[in-house]
């Protein structure tokens, strides 16, 4: 069996119920959220000071895991692109990790 692969996502926060309904649509069923905070490369995250030193603004994010199967893989990336983008800066990203063998799982009792 092919390893499965560990999805990261960092999106926008107005994104999340449209993110969570194309993966719940393209078969993952299986989701962690979080709040998160980050900057990356938009303009308005610098703010200026008296003494020329500047503090870097995080913007509110929201992180998102999940695991899929390799031969899902491309499917639920293209679905998660499609719902999350708008098409300006800060859109987000993704990261595909092998995942590991988890140490603890749930059992269902």
């Amino acid at each position: 069996m092919a390893a499965m692969r560990q999805v990261v996502a960092v999106i926008k926060p107005f994104k999340l119920d449209a993110c969570l309904r194309a993966l719940a649509e393209s078969g993952v069923s299986d989701v962690v959220h979080s709040e998160a905070r980050g900057y990356g490369r938009q303009k308005d995250h610098l703010k200026d000071y008296k003494d020329d030193r500047f503090a870097v603004a995080f913007l509110p994010r929201v992180r998102i895991e999940f695991t899929v199967t390799p031969d899902d893989l491309r499917r639920v990336l293209d679905a998660l692109m499609q719902a999350c983008r708008t098409g300006r800066h800060g859109d987000g990203k993704i990261w595909v990790l092998d995942a590991r063998t988890p140490l603890m799982e749930a059992s269902h009792s």
